[in-house]
């Protein structure tokens, strides 16, 4: 295959990905769920494989690029005009952390666990579980976050209030899995564990969700839910 013969399959290729990409709109790159990442890889995959197969032309290019196109526009078309196709197409969004309290049925139903929960919340600058009121997992895999009202940003009529020094929250448990690292890193050791605990009434570390620490506020727990 000779260059030119190249150099117009990629063009031709890349002007139908910039057409088909304007005509689908920016839902396809803002809010891409699952499906539409999948599909992109699928439409990149094809053209690419057609640029570089001898025996596929342009006409075959343009053929495969409008084909995909039209399949994935008309999901989309469905999805606007049927509200009830889209839990299947597009998934809902799950609240993972409901008044404070994290919801472990979500979390297990999108195959979320506490560590990836707190990578996103920190993607969101949120810390420490105690700081948030709602957390909403969205259809794309991002995460919306409400704080509570003592961990919002302040008002005009706030900056008064005198600055502090800010800590990172520490896991001494997760998911009932106890981190002596941290707890010991932390300047705490077993005994002060197992005391806390049983003044908590807590029999098991194995019966607690997420126990952390943070060196301004202290320790914030949550039980695991009785399945």
């Amino acid at each position: 295959m000779g260059i030119g013969s190249i150099t117009l399959e990629l063009l031709v290729g890349f002007l139908a990905l910039l057409i088909l990409t304007k005509a689908l709109g920016k839902t396809q790159i803002t809010q891409i769920t699952p499906f539409d990442f999948i599909s992109s890889l699928v439409l990149g995959e094809l053209v690419g494989n057609a640029i570089y197969d001898k025996e596929v032309n342009l006409l075959s290019i343009i053929y495969a690029v409008l084909l995909w196109g039209v399949l994935i526009y008309v999901v989309e078309w469905i999805t606007q005009k049927f509200r009830s196709t889209r839990n299947i197409l597009e998934g809902n969004p799950s609240i993972v952390i409901n008044h404070g309290k994290i919801n472990r049925h979500q979390l297990k139903k999108n195959k979320l666990d506490i560590n990836q929960l707190k990578n996103l919340l920190r993607q969101k600058d949120v810390f420490s579980f105690r700081e948030v009121e709602f957390a909403i997992l969205e259809t794309n895999g991002s995460i919306s976050v409400l704080k509570k009202s003592d961990y919002q940003q302040p008002a005009k009529k706030d900056f008064d209030l005198q600055s502090k020094q800010g800590y990172l929250s520490v896991d001494f448990i997760s998911d009932g899995k106890i981190d002596w690292e941290n707890i010991h890193d932390s300047g705490f050791n077993e005994e002060w564990l197992y005391k806390f605990l049983k003044e908590n009434n807590i029999d098991h570390p194995e019966d607690l969700l997420v126990l952390e620490w943070q060196k301004d506020e202290g320790i914030f727990l949550q039980k695991k839910d009785k399945e």
